[in-house]
């Protein structure tokens, strides 16, 4: 969609339209940003995603919402050290540096737009397709940490490198992300509210890429009737 060029450091920024849900007289944008040096990906812990909400009034597209989010996989070592050393930098005496250790992993609470919701199943979809085809020998996974993106030094069977650590700790947006049924020909996904989110809709999809929804939250509702998603 857009993208910045910096010549002194050869790091350019390109803003990307990841996702485009248009429904009847509102449509929700989503935005993600990525980072390169000397064309090549910069991997980074800090992750934000913008979503603008647009309404059609009087025949005219007018913003209703944006909705901003950023992921802080707090298990990253990378982040870890960049906590870390800012901590140091500002302790006064040598004998009065501070090691910060995380050994748990807490994504953001924070609520996402059902375009959220809905990009981040179609993530763990297209990871799965790409998992099973790397790894035929294993096929489809049931553990969303076999897909996570951070932590190890190349990517393996059980840290694949596909989906963002908050996204593979199975809790994202105010939503629960479940796998079940993996076998080398199939899977099933479900996203249930939780919490805050409870009265929104829960979603559902498997290994044929096609996304349901029930409106009354429920994953096992979607599994059995849920109404397909455009």
């Amino acid at each position: 969609m857009l993208a910045f060029d910096d010549p002194k450091t050869s790091q350019k920024v390109e803003v990307v339209v990841e996702n485009d849900d248009l429904r009847g007289e509102q449509d929700d944008i989503e935005l993600s940003f990525h980072t390169y040096k000397e064309n090549q990906a910069q991997r980074t812990p800090f992750m934000p995603r913008v979503v603008f909400s647009m309404k059609m009034e009087s025949g005219l597209w007018t913003l209703n919402e944006i909705a901003v989010t950023i992921t802080l996989p707090l298990a990253d070592p990378d982040l870890l050290k960049v906590i870390s050393d800012g901590m140091k930098a500002r302790t006064i005496g040598a004998n009065q540096q501070m090691q910060l250790t995380t050994q748990a992993q807490t994504p953001m609470r924070t609520l996402g737009s059902d375009a959220s919701i809905l990009t981040a199943v179609r993530m763990v979809l297209a990871a799965e397709a790409t998992y099973s085809a790397t790894y035929p020998a294993v096929g489809y996974t049931c553990t969303l940490s076999d897909l996570d993106g951070f932590g190890a030094a190349q990517a393996s069977e059980h840290q694949a490198m596909l989906i963002n650590s908050g996204l593979a700790s199975g809790r994202y947006h105010g939503y629960s992300f479940s796998l079940s049924q993996c076998t080398a020909a199939g899977f099933r996904l479900t996203a249930a509210p939780t919490g805050e989110s409870y009265g929104r809709r829960a979603f559902c999809a498997d290994q044929s890429g096609a996304i349901r929804a029930s409106a009354d939250g429920s994953a096992a509702t979607c599994v059995s009737s849920g109404t397909p998603v455009p």
